[in-house]
């Protein structure tokens, strides 16, 4: 039998995380075509209407109902406005093991909404879920990332060399493939005290989501 993660709402002081909907599309699509978050994930582009269509309702729910991870949509409390994604993904449950990734909207970056959202699914899956290993992965250059990183908490365990395809704007206005780096942090339970700590100013665009 598969094992899967519930299907969950969590909630923060600012935040719920909640699974996506389709009133999430046009916000979606949106996001996903801002350029710091296709500079630093493999989202194709330009992302269409589409595919974030069924990204909300087949693929994001087969995530889950597969037992790879699972997806929340990151809104505000008060508006529901959409702030972001964050996603558990190349979950093991035999090491009881998940990684982490994020992209944030850009109205969004600033108010330490990518942390706060980390954060709260750390919590849960150490918490609720027993899990024992959280990693997350930063292109070498993502230094927004590295800092929200930083700021929940996580180790760095070190980098893996030429691992990742970055994309740079081109004179054309195009886009262009760039190798580099991958830094590799983990969060474990005795690493994990639940505090939000400083989370203020954090502008952690994207953490390698690759959503197709």
């Amino acid at each position: 039998m598969t094992r899967t993660f519930p299907d969950v709402s969590i909630s923060t002081d600012r935040l719920e995380l909640r699974p996506l909907e389709p009133a999430d599309v046009p916000p979606l699509t949106e996001m996903m075509n801002d350029e710091q978050i296709v500079a630093w994930t493999s989202v194709t582009h330009p992302y269409s209407a589409d595919q974030a269509r069924d990204w909300v309702t087949r693929r994001a729910p087969t995530e889950r109902a597969q037992g790879r991870g699972i997806v929340f949509a990151v809104a505000e409390f008060l508006t529901q406005r959409l702030v972001g994604i964050v996603t558990l993904v190349h979950t093991d449950w035999r090491t009881l093991s998940t990684e982490v990734a994020y992209a944030t909207a850009p109205w969004a970056r600033g108010e330490g909404y990518a942390s706060e959202a980390v954060l709260a699914v750390a919590d849960w899956l150490f918490r609720d879920q027993q899990f024992e290993r959280l990693e997350l992965r930063t292109a070498a250059d993502n230094t927004a990332a590295q800092q929200v990183a930083q700021k929940v908490g996580c180790i760095s365990e070190g980098v893996l060399r030429n691992a990742w395809i970055a994309r740079s704007r081109t004179e054309d206005g195009g886009w262009a493939d760039i190798r580099t780096d991958l830094l590799v942090w983990s969060l474990l339970p005795e690493d994990f005290d639940g505090s939000p700590g400083q989370l203020t100013d954090d502008s952690g665009y994207a953490a390698l989501p690759s959503w197709r």
